[in-house]
């Protein structure tokens, strides 16, 4: 089975598809709870609900999509699968919560360990590297 390493381009567009998702469930579901406030109040958190659909709800879907699928949407959309970087097969739910928690320290430093996939000679962000996985797209069917 033949298989690339997806790049940098096509995760970016990837992740702007998810996050244009994410924010359709999401930001109706403040606007309708938290209406004016959520523009006028700078506050991070706006209060309980807040918590739940932005802080704890885009967690759970992103984990549960690459639990059951190996991908959110938009990588699907790009034929893309995250897998073990050294099995090939699906990462174990420890690997997935390591990704997902990398993807802190890949951000804080001007998100040097996202755009480190454009210069990894496997397409690995820290997120990646510090899990053990990479993306990739299975070529020659």
């Amino acid at each position: 089975m033949s298989y690339q390493y997806v790049g940098f381009g096509e995760r970016f567009a990837a992740t702007m598809i998810d996050v244009l998702l994410l924010l359709i469930i999401t930001l109706p579901l403040s606007i309708w709870i938290y209406g004016d406030k959520l523009v006028s109040d700078t506050s991070l958190i706006h209060g309980p609900a807040d918590i739940i659909i932005n802080y704890l709800v885009p967690p759970l879907l992103v984990l549960l999509f690459w639990r059951y699928r190996s991908a959110t949407p938009g990588k699907m959309l790009i034929k893309a699968t995250i897998v073990d970087a050294e099995s090939l097969k699906k990462p174990s739910m420890r690997q997935w919560i390591i990704r997902y928690l990398g993807y802190i320290p890949a951000m804080l430093p001007l998100c040097l360990g996202l755009a480190w996939v454009a210069f990894d000679p496997r397409k690995q962000g820290w997120h990646d590297k510090l899990a053990g996985t990479v993306v990739i797209k299975h070529i020659g069917y």
